[in-house]
């Protein structure tokens, strides 16, 4: 008889599908890369199946590896499910608003508009590029970049967000670029600069915060949103990307949209973008 598989392999195991590696997975699950690879290859004996295909810049997922992937995101859903089943157990509601880590980092920054000591409801912020399943629970309120075409979905546009290249405020600007690498990889400013500047790229990072502090040690230029990088003045704006230029939503689920603390979290949000709208859409600063 086989032995039942523990959650913590899953767990373990979507980490390192999602980063596509060992490298990520194990920072996120605080292990070493050499003890998550031994992990997986005994996940896959214990399956009798091959989840990976080992490659020399990463972790690619076999077709019975994706069909596990599927398999292992349902159960995430369900301990998901089983958290937020607790948490309602409690007095006080928790709103989980999932966006990436940028639109994270500027709500979170203005959380006296959001919430204060006294509500009936909590806040979770997750920050995460790949997006969460707001129907199976993962979040409450979602920021995405276009309308969700989803019947049980319903979505309010706060505006646009633009993009722009930075560099350090008062250097040559060489063409020296920073990448991405890891989980942010997947977004379109990083796959921008990955397509165009790949031969000019000196460094990478897996954390957009990296960026910053690279571009703010003049490392060389890198692409922001333009409310991250407009009023740091350390940076100076270079070129605005108009094709990096987005939409914003604000996407929850049907059911969710009149709960109180939802809707109260969604007006707050609604009203923070727009009253930040000239920052978010890149006019409040110039190119250098």
């Amino acid at each position: 008889m086989k032995s039942p598989i523990d959650w913590e392999e899953i767990r373990l195991f979507l980490a390192v599908a999602r980063g596509e590696g060992l490298s990520t997975a194990a920072r996120q699950a605080g292990s070493s890369p050499a003890t998550l690879g031994r992990r997986m290859t005994a996940l896959e004996r214990s399956l009798g199946q091959r989840l990976f295909v080992r490659e020399r810049l990463g972790y690619r997922l076999t077709e019975p590896g994706r069909q596990f992937l599927a398999q292992a995101e349902e159960m995430e859903a369900a301990a998901t499910g089983i958290e937020r089943w607790r948490d309602g157990l409690s007095p006080r509601r928790t709103v989980r608003i999932s966006a990436g880590t940028w639109t994270s980092w500027f709500l979170a920054r203005h959380i006296d508009a959001l919430w204060s000591p006294g509500e009936p409801w909590t806040i979770d912020f997750v920050a995460a590029n790949a997006r969460l399943d707001i129907a199976r629970g993962q979040a409450d309120i979602g920021v995405r970049n276009r309308r969700p075409e989803e019947p049980w979905l319903a979505g309010r546009r706060t505006g646009d967000v633009a993009f722009a290249v930075y560099g350090r405020r008062g250097d040559a600007l060489e063409e020296r670029w920073i990448g991405v690498t890891g989980d942010g990889a997947v977004t379109p400013s990083a796959r921008w600069v990955a397509e165009r500047h790949a031969a000019t790229t000196v460094v990478r990072g897996n954390d957009p915060r990296l960026i910053l502090d690279l571009l703010r040690r003049g490392v060389g230029r890198a692409v922001l949103p333009c409310f991250v990088g407009d009023p740091d003045p350390e940076l100076q704006r270079l070129q605005e990307i108009e094709e990096l230029r987005h939409q914003q939503w604000l996407v929850l689920h049907q059911d969710e949209r009149r709960h109180p603390a939802v809707r109260a979290v969604i007006d707050r949000i609604v009203r923070l973008m727009r009253d930040n709208r000239t920052l978010l859409r890149g006019e409040s600063g110039t190119e250098g």
